[in-house]
């Protein structure tokens, strides 16, 4: 089996409503065999070591969109393991949390091609075009497209 050669990573990720009960997202520059390129998903990325999870969501999201939030709770813990054949490619953990917004203006980071704030008709008019693993994320926290 190939999954000692894989490492397990930690995923820090936001929801973030603002005053109008709509939810931001972004979506990344799509890259070559990146499994997350161009498709909508919640502002977040990788912690790194020696940050606390509530650190490392608070940073990604001001990298990814120029905006400052404040964690209020964590929503969410999520897997996904990705195989070609007995391979394993990537396992990611996604912890994800409730965040408001404090500060900033938003605006994308240099790895985000684009961040929007959707309303919940328009996550349903989407909803093809979130990642997986954002859709499993909004439908665990009511946001999904039923």
């Amino acid at each position: 089996m190939g999954a000692t050669e894989a490492t397990i990573s930690v995923g820090v990720g936001a929801v973030i409503l603002n005053d109008d009960g709509r939810i931001l997202l972004v979506k990344h520059v799509p890259r070559r065999g990146d499994f997350w390129g161009g498709q909508w998903m919640v502002p977040g990325g990788n912690l790194e070591p020696g940050e606390t999870l509530e650190e490392g969501v608070i940073r990604e999201v001001e990298e990814e969109t120029n905006l400052k939030v404040e964690v209020l709770r964590h929503v969410s813990t999520l897997d996904r393991i990705v195989r070609e054949g007995d391979e394993v490619k990537i396992h990611v953990v996604y912890v994800d949390f409730l965040a408001r917004l404090v500060g900033g203006e938003l605006r994308p980071g240099s790895d985000v091609g684009a961040a929007r704030w959707f309303s919940r008709g328009e996550i349903k008019a989407h909803w093809d075009e979130i990642h997986v693993d954002t859709r499993r994320l909004l439908e665990k926290i009511g946001f999904g497209k039923e």
